[in-house]
C-alpha cells in the first residue's frame, strides 16, 4: 500500500468515526498490514494528515477527525483580551474576540471553528476556540516574591515573558520554596479558567540565582526561550571519548588536500573555525574555488546521545557575553575547528567557475585538509581594500592568492546581480559588556570586502550542493525562501507608488529582478530606507525543507545549507546525505532511508532556529535597554522604522530602538492613514512615514520590558502632505484598540489594500543611504548576510 492510499484510508476511517479518537497503534492493527514496517508507516502516514490539518492529536497522544470548518493554528493574543489564529499561511488571520478565546494563552495551539467569513478582502474571517490542543506554556521565569493570604500558595511570580504579563502567577507549596528576590523557573498546573481567566498556579522546579547577579538577566531569556544550555552528562561523556586529532584509520578513502594553500578567513574572537577556502586561477582563465568544511558528521553520529542533544538545540545561540554552542566546546573548538597547522576531516566542494560566474565543473567528496593560516576579515581587509604595507608584508606568500578571491568575488557578485539578487544591507550592532556584564559601548559592525568575498564563496558552495542533487531527485534537505504572497506584495506595490514610483509588476507573477529594481531605481534617494523596509517585511521567512523550490531573495534555483555543520543542524544532515548516496548509491533502498524523515527535520530545525533568532534579539534589546539607562534625558538624531495607529517606533544610529506613543506627540492630534503607513497632524498636516528623519529626545527606560520611550525634539521640522486621513466608520465590527497590534513594543506588520491617494513629499525622507531592516523592539534589525552566520554576524541570513 502506498503512502497516498495509506493517508486517505486512514482519513476515511477518522471521518466515519469523528465523534472518537484512536492511537497510532490502535489505528495500525485496525488496518491489518501485513507489513513488518507497518507502524512505522501508519505515524509517517497520521503526521503528514496532521501537518495538512486533516487530523489533530489531543493529549493523550490520539488522533481523531478534523473537521472541514474547523482549523488548527496558533493562537496570537492581545494584551486587549482578543486574537488571532493562522491556520494557513495563504489564508488571512481568523480573529478571535475576547468572549470566543476559551482563555487560551499566545502560542497555544488550537482547534477553531469559523463562524463569520470575510466579506473584506483586507480583513480575515472571524471563529472561536473549541479547544486547546497543546500549551505553548508548560513553565515560566520570573522573579518570586515570598508571601501570600490565599491557602496553599505561598508566593507569587512576576513574569517576564511580554506575551503572559497581564496574568497573575501563584505558586502553590507542592514544589520548592525559594528566597524573597531568586529569580525561578515554575511548572504551570492550572491554566487560566472562566472563573479565573487572568490566574495561573504552579509550582517552582528550579532556583536560577538572585536577581542582580552577573548572568541572570540573560539566562532569565534563556529560560523563557527553553533553549536547551546544559548538556546532559551522557553527552560530555561522549564527546570526551573522542580524540582530539585525526586518526590514521579516519583517512581511508579520503583525499589528501594537506598541500593546498587553504586558509580561514572569520572574525578576531572566532573559535570555532568551521570552513576553509582557496582559489587560484586555471591554465583556460577560470577560477578553482575550494570550499572546506569541517566533517562533523564524522564525530557527531546518527543515533547517538550527541546527535539527539544537538537535534534539539537545533543551532548554536550567539548572545552578548556568550554562546550556547549545539555540540560540546571539544568538539566545536577543538577536534571539528580548521585550526592552522593541524590536520582535519573535511567535507570538500572543489569548483570550477568561468568568468561569467557559472560554476561549469565541480567535485564533492571527503578529505583531510590542513589550514595554513588563520586569517582575520580585518587583516584580509587591510591586504585589499586598505593596501596596508605592513600586513601586505606579513602575508606576501598568501596576497596573490587574495587578490584572485577578490578578482572571483566581485565576478560572482555581478552574476547575482544579473540574475535580480536583492540585499538588505541593514547596519548591525556589537554591544561590548564589561566582566560583569554591563553594556558599555554599542559599535556598529562593519561589513568589509572580506566578509562579503567569504559570503560569495559560501553561497557558490551552498548552490551546487543544492544543484547536485536536486539534478539526481533524491531526497535532499533544503533551504528555501518561498516567492511573496501576491497580496503582500500588492500592497507593497501600492506602498511604493504612493510615494511616486509607478511599479510595473504583476503581483501573481514575482520575480526577484522586480524587487532589486525597485531598490535600483530608488537608489539614493531619500525614500530609499523606507521602501528597503517595507520591501523586507513583503517577503517570507526562509526555512528548511524537503522540497526544492528555490530561494527568492537570493534569485537561486538551487539552495541549501552546506557550510556551518559546528552550529547548524541542517548542515550536518545535508553531509550526511552526501555521504550516504555517496556509500549507498541512488537506488530505492539508499533514497527510502531519509525520505520520510527529511520534512519533520526541515520543519523542527526551522522553529529551533526561530527559536534561537528570538532569544538573540531579546537579548541584544535588554542589553541595549541597559545601556540607554544612562542616557535618559539625551537628544539623539534617530530614523522612523515603523508607524503604527499608536505611535512610531524609531531606530538611532547605534541601532537601539523605541517608542514615541502618539500620547507624547502634543503638537498636534495625528491621525494613521494605512494605505501609505503614515500619521498625519489634522490641522498642521504634518507627516511622520517610516525612513524619515527625526531628533528625539530619550524620557524613559524599562530595561526588564526592554522597552524605550522617546518624544520627538521638533515636531514642526516634519515635512507637510495633502494626504488626508479618512473619517473614521463604525461599521458593527469593531475588533478593538488598534487591530492586530494593540500598544505593543513591536511593530507589526500593518496591510492593505487601498489604492493610494494624491502624496505631496513636501520635504526629504531619510538623507543617507542607509537601509533600516525592520522595526522590532529595542534592537530589532532586518536580513543582511545572505550567506553563512558567524558569532560576529548574528543575523541569520538565508
Amino acid at each position: 500500500m502506498n503512502e497516498q492510499t495509506l493517508q486517505a484510508q486512514l482519513a476515511s476511517f477518522l471521518k466515519a468515526n469523528h465523534t472518537q479518537s484512536f492511537s497510532a497503534q490502535v489505528l495500525t492493527d485496525g488496518l491489518r498490514l501485513d507489513d513488518a514496517n507497518a507502524f512505522t508507516k501508519v505515524v509517517q502516514a497520521l503526521a503528514q494528515l496532521e501537518r495538512d490539518k486533516k487530523v489533530m492529536v489531543n493529549e493523550a497522544g490520539e488522533f481523531t477527525f478534523a473537521p472541514e470548518n474547523q482549523k488548527m493554528g496558533i493562537f496570537h493574543s492581545n494584551e486587549k483580551g482578543f486574537g488571532f489564529v493562522k491556520y494557513d499561511e495563504n489564508e488571512l488571520d481568523v480573529f478571535i474576540s475576547p468572549a470566543n478565546t476559551l482563555n487560551a494563552l499566545n502560542g497555544d495551539e488550537v482547534a477553531i471553528e469559523i463562524t463569520r467569513k470575510s466579506t473584506d478582502p483586507s480583513r480575515g474571517p472571524e471563529g472561536k476556540v473549541t479547544e486547546i490542543m497543546t500549551h505553548h506554556y508548560e513553565k515560566v521565569v520570573g522573579q518570586f516574591s515570598l508571601g501570600s493570604n490565599k491557602p496553599g500558595i505561598i508566593g507569587s511570580i512576576k513574569l517576564t515573558d511580554k506575551k503572559i504579563l497581564t496574568y497573575e502567577f501563584f505558586v502553590t507549596d507542592a514544589g520548592l520554596t525559594p528566597q524573597d528576590g531568586e529569580v525561578v523557573t515554575a511548572d504551570i498546573v492550572t491554566y487560566p479558567t472562566a472563573e479565573n481567566p487572568k490566574e495561573i498556579y504552579g509550582v517552582v522546579t528550579e532556583v536560577i540565582g538572585f536577581k542582580d547577579e552577573p548572568g541572570i538577566d540573560i539566562l532569565q531569556i534563556v529560560y523563557n526561550h527553553d533553549v536547551p544550555h546544559e548538556f546532559p552528562a551522557e553527552v560530555l561523556e561522549q564527546a570526551k571519548a573522542i580524540p582530539d586529532h585525526v586518526l590514521d584509520t579516519e583517512k581511508a578513502d579520503r583525499v589528501d588536500i594537506t598541500d593546498q594553500t587553504l586558509v580561514t578567513i572569520d572574525s578576531i574572537e572566532s573559535k570555532d573555525l568551521d570552513d576553509a577556502v582557496v582559489v587560484w586561477k586555471l591554465p583556460n582563465g577560470n577560477f578553482h574555488l575550494g570550499v572546506h568544511i569541517a566533517d562533523v558528521s564524522n564525530y557527531v553520529v546518527e543515533g547517538t546521545p550527541l546527535d539527539a542533544e544537538a537535534y534539539n538545540r537545533g543551532t548554536s545561540v550567539y548572545l552578548t557575553d556568550r554562546v550556547i554552542p549545539m555540540l560540546p566546546r571539544n568538539i566545536s573548538n577543538g577536534i571539528a575547528s580548521l585550526n592552522p597547522g593541524v590536520e582535519r576531516l573535511a567535507m570538500s566542494a572543489d569548483m570550477e567557475i568561468d568568468r561569467n560566474g557559472e560554476v561549469v565543473n565541480h567535485k564533492l567528496y571527503t578529505s583531510v585538509m590542513k589550514s595554513h593560516a588563520r586569517m582575520t576579515y580585518k587583516a584580509v581587509n587591510k591586504i585589499l581594500t586598505d593596501q596596508d604595507e605592513a600586513t601586505r608584508a606579513e602575508y606576501q606568500e598568501l596576497v596573490p592568492m587574495f587578490e584572485a578571491m577578490e578578482e572571483l568575488h566581485h565576478i560572482m557578485v555581478a552574476k547575482r546581480k544579473r540574475r535580480g539578487a536583492i540585499e538588505f544591507d541593514a547596519p548591525e550592532a556589537k554591544i561590548i559588556v564589561d566582566e560583569n556584564g554591563k553594556p558599555t559601548d554599542i559599535e556598529l559592525r562593519e561589513r568589509g570586502l572580506s566578509e562579503r568575498m567569504i559570503e560569495s564563496f559560501m553561497l557558490a558552495a551552498n548552490e551546487t550542493v543544492a544543484e547536485h542533487f536536486d539534478r539526481l531527485h533524491v531526497p535532499f534537505l533544503y533551504r528555501i525562501h518561498e516567492t511573496p504572497d501576491g497580496q503582500r506584495a500588492q500592497s507593497f506595490f501600492e506602498f511604493v507608488q504612493a510615494l511616486g514610483h509607478p511599479v510595473k509588476g504583476d503581483p501573481n507573477k514575482l520575480s526577484p529582478k522586480l524587487f532589486q529594481s525597485i531598490l535600483g531605481e530608488l537608489a539614493e534617494t531619500p525614500e530609499e530606507r523606507m521602501v528597503s523596509t517595507m520591501m523586507l517585511r513583503s517577503m517570507k521567512q526562509a526555512k528548511y525543507s524537503n522540497e526544492p523550490v528555490g530561494h527568492f531573495g537570493l534569485g537561486a534555483e538551487y539552495y541549501t545549507h552546506f557550510t556551518s555543520p559546528i552550529r547548524r543542524y541542517p548542515d550536518l544532515t545535508v553531509h550526511r546525505l552526501i555521504k550516504w548516496y555517496e556509500k549507498n548509491g541512488l537506488g530505492e533502498d539508499a533514497t527510502a532511508k531519509y525520505r520520510d524523515k527529511l520534512a519533520q527535520i526541515g520543519e523542527d530545525t526551522s522553529q529551533k532556529e526561530r527559536r534561537a533568532v528570538d532569544t538573540e534579539r531579546d537579548t541584544d534589546a535588554m542589553k541595549k535597554a541597559e545601556f540607554m539607562e544612562e542616557h535618559v534625558g539625551e537628544t539623539f538624531d534617530a530614523v522612523v522604522s515603523s508607524v503604527l495607529k499608536f505611535g512610531m517606533f524609531i531606530s538611532l544610529e547605534n541601532t537601539v530602538e523605541g517608542l514615541i506613543h502618539i500620547s507624547n506627540m502634543t503638537d498636534d492630534y495625528y491621525q494613521y492613514i494605512d494605505s501609505h503607513m503614515a500619521l498625519v497632524g489634522r490641522r498642521s498636516h504634518r507627516i511622520f512615514q517610516i525612513g524619515q528623519n527625526v531628533k528625539v529626545r530619550l524620557v524613559r527606560v524599562d530595561k526588564a520590558q526592554s522597552a524605550l520611550d522617546f518624544v520627538l525634539v521638533d515636531p514642526k521640522s516634519a515635512p507637510t502632505t495633502t494626504l488626508r486621513a479618512p473619517e473614521p466608520q463604525n461599521n458593527g465590527n469593531n475588533r478593538g484598540g488598534n487591530g492586530r497590534g494593540g500598544d505593543k513594543r513591536r511593530p507589526n506588520d500593518h496591510r492593505s489594500s487601498n489604492k493610494p491617494g494624491n502624496f505631496n513629499k513636501g520635504g526629504k525622507f531619510g538623507g543617507n543611504k542607509e537601509k533600516f531592516g525592520g522595526g522590532g523592539k529595542v534592537g530589532g534589525r532586518g536580513q543582511k548576510g545572505l550567506g553563512r552566520r558567524k558569532p560576529t554576524s548574528p543575523t541569520r541570513g538565508s
